[in-house]
């Protein structure tokens, strides 16, 4: 594979914003089959997003490239909707609470995290207590509890 495009193309200019949305050269990408397949081949390393193809196509995230839009408990576990279509049982122990106490866990087999929009954050946060003295929350399920950890 080569390293390096072409001095006749120009590498795409691919962005993903704080609510999932993809854009290329600063015009969204709406297209279902483009952003399947973006999405689809995301990858990540030491040196940040990008997606592999004959080269390496750098991908600037400004928080998280997915984003949780639903969350219950099902049973023992608490399952979520992504951003991307796709639903996935959450880990309980990934959880975290990001800037502005917004929830944050892994997914895609925990390669990725997801922030949590206002509506799943909502919802997760219907799930647990919150002790206004430490001011901390735990999130309560059959199986165990987990604390609702702030991210240092």
């Amino acid at each position: 594979m080569s390293a390096t495009p072409p001095d006749t193309w120009k590498l795409p200019d691919l962005r993903v914003d704080r609510d999932g949305e993809w854009y290329d050269e600063g015009v969204q990408i709406t297209h279902h089959g483009v952003l399947a397949n973006l999405r689809g081949n995301l990858r990540r390393d030491g040196e940040g997003y990008f997606i592999q193809t004959r080269v390496r196509i750098p991908v600037r995230v400004d928080d998280v490239p997915f984003v949780i839009t639903r969350v219950e408990r099902q049973g023992d576990r608490l399952h979520a909707r992504v951003n991307d279509g796709t639903e996935e049982t959450l880990d309980p122990s990934t959880l975290r609470l990001g800037a502005g106490d917004a929830p944050y866990a892994a997914v895609k087999g925990g390669v990725f995290e997801a922030r949590f929009d206002r509506a799943a954050a909502w919802q997760l946060l219907q799930l647990a207590d919150y002790d206004e003295a430490s001011g901390t929350g735990t999130l309560r399920l059959p199986g165990g509890a987990w604390p609702l950890r702030r991210a240092s």
